[in-house]
């Protein structure tokens, strides 16, 4: 098969189109024919040595990927109701940025009725990561107030629309108007511009100085300590990258005081009857809104699979608004 590879580490240039063996699907899994593989974050630290396949993954980057099931254990797939020849989006361990990815059946979700393959590609990394931080971790509720760093990225748009559809707030920050704008198109209430306006004070002056009560952070550094200071009695921060840095200073005594709840997790490294459980409750809750048309694909780019360092440089440079997808 042809695959994108990590020639070694560095910048975009060091992805290479290859030829790599097919992979086999092992017990519980099924082999997906990839049509798209979602570009995201972890693809890039990964491509610079910063975040090394957990034990037993591919060493090829990509964590999800839309295709057609074309082999597979026959028991798990009729136990998720799955069989050859079905469309999927799924969840991947690595090894994405191929023409075939062997996944656990579990992670796989069917591709929604009249999405393309690579809108498809652009659902699995994004839903999981939002559902298990914003909703399983942080608990938001409808009525409740979210403040998303990084509304314009791939998670971003992400996150806004699925708490905009059930029934939450959402603030976002950005870096420049026309992502506000997007933003805004999505369902964001509020877009705060982080170059010109503390988003400490917006958030507040957006809920009556109460506060929000969940904000999901890709930043941190910085960003974690004013976000306790953003957040409202109970409210909880949902850490999942640390892009601004691994340092902060927090006030302990507003943690105290608010009772507050600072929590992180990374996906990857979970296991796969974690992921397949999130993937259940994507299936259960968020799907049906998708088929509503009420969540719909925010793609930047897509790309051929050779073009990976462009794709890549696209998203090192912040410019991008949604997702970045490759196509085989």
């Amino acid at each position: 098969m042809r695959a994108i590879a990590i020639t070694r580490p560095g910048g975009p240039e060091v992805l290479e189109l290859a030829e790599r063996p097919d992979p086999v699907a092992g017990p519980g899994e099924c082999l997906i024919r990839v049509a798209a593989s979602g570009i995201n974050r972890p693809d890039v630290l990964q491509r610079k040595g910063a975040y090394p396949p957990p034990p037993g993954a591919s060493d090829l980057p990509g964590l999800e990927v839309a295709g057609v099931i074309v082999d597979g254990d026959a028991s798990a797939l009729a136990a998720h109701g799955f069989k050859l020849g079905d469309p999927v989006c799924a969840l991947a361990n690595g090894g994405g940025y191929a023409e075939l990815c062997a996944v656990p059946v579990g992670q796989c979700l069917p591709v929604p009725q009249g999405w393309s393959m690579a809108q498809a590609a652009s659902l699995p990394e994004t839903c999981f990561t939002v559902w298990a931080n914003v909703f399983d971790r942080a608990g938001l509720q409808a009525g409740e107030a979210l403040l998303i760093h990084g509304g314009s990225s791939g998670i971003g748009v992400t996150a806004t629309q699925m708490a905009k559809a059930l029934g939450a707030r959402v603030f976002v920050t950005v870096g420049s108007a026309d992502k506000a704008e997007a933003c805004k198109a999505l369902g964001a209430e509020l877009a705060i511009n982080y170059r010109e306006q503390d988003f400490v004070a917006e958030a507040k002056a957006a809920t009556g100085g109460r506060g929000v009560d969940v904000i999901l952070d890709m930043v941190a550094g910085d960003y974690i300590g004013r976000g306790v200071q953003a957040l409202a009695e109970d409210g909880r921060l949902a850490l999942i990258a640390v892009q601004g840095g691994v340092k902060s200073e927090i006030d302990a005594g507003l943690v105290l005081r608010k009772r507050l709840t600072i929590t992180g997790s990374t996906l990857r490294p979970r296991s796969a009857a974690f992921k397949a459980g999130v993937a259940r409750s994507l299936r259960d809750k968020v799907w049906p809104l998708i088929d509503a048309g009420r969540i719909r694909p925010v793609i930047d780019r897509e790309l051929p699979a050779a073009q990976a360092a462009e794709a890549h440089a696209r998203m090192e440079s912040n410019q991008h608004i949604g997702k970045i997808v490759l196509t085989w």
